[in-house]
């Protein structure tokens, strides 16, 4: 039990660092067009932090969980947010 603790903190503090690492690597004019594309990517870490929060493993890990579904599911709605400001960028201001 103390061994399967350590090795899911040790996993989560090293997304956490990987995840800062990529973030912080993609330049400033590349991250809204990319925006999209995460949106993907972040669904998918939805999907994992329900599994995680709904295995009952130790209350801990349901915590855990539930802060990665809001968290995940915060990015997602800013993204879409992000990518609907940016189309409208290139709506046509004319009508008719």
């Amino acid at each position: 039990m103390e061994g399967t603790f350590i090795l899911v903190i040790t996993i989560f503090v090293l997304a956490m660092f990987l995840g800062f690492e990529v973030i912080t690597k993609v330049p400033p004019t590349l991250h809204t067009p990319l925006m999209s594309g995460s949106n993907a990517i972040s669904g998918i870490a939805i999907i994992g932090a329900l599994i995680g929060a709904g295995a009952e493993q130790t209350s801990l890990a349901s915590i855990l969980g539930i802060v990665a579904v809001t968290l995940a599911t915060v990015n997602v709605v800013g993204g879409f947010l992000v990518t609907d400001r940016m189309l409208k960028m290139f709506v046509s201001k004319r009508k008719g």
